[in-house]
């Protein structure tokens, strides 16, 4: 057992959904896509689920990607973070 699933209850490889919210309408679907890709090569747009919360002004980007380690998880989520656009992440 690697050190990594000693701090967690996943065990890796596994399918993984991410999560990022932010505003509607400012190519926020792009922005998660770069971050996540970053981090997973093989992501492509169609790994990508999006919806709008019921005003319009936000929208939800679903990400789901085969995790390789809590490394790898705890780097996209640092990005997300990290970015001026994404507003919270799960």
């Amino acid at each position: 057992m690697s050190a990594d699933n000693n701090e967690t209850l996943l065990e890796f490889p596994c399918e993984f959904d991410i999560k990022a919210f932010g505003r509607h309408g400012t190519s926020f679907e792009q922005v998660v896509y770069k971050l996540v890709k970053a981090h997973v090569p093989e992501l492509t747009t169609d790994d990508l689920s999006s919806r709008e919360s019921r005003g319009g002004r936000y929208i939800a980007v679903t990400a789901s990607i085969n995790a390789k380690s809590k490394a790898q998880l705890d780097a996209i989520y640092q990005d997300l973070t990290d970015s001026g656009q994404v507003l919270m992440s799960l």
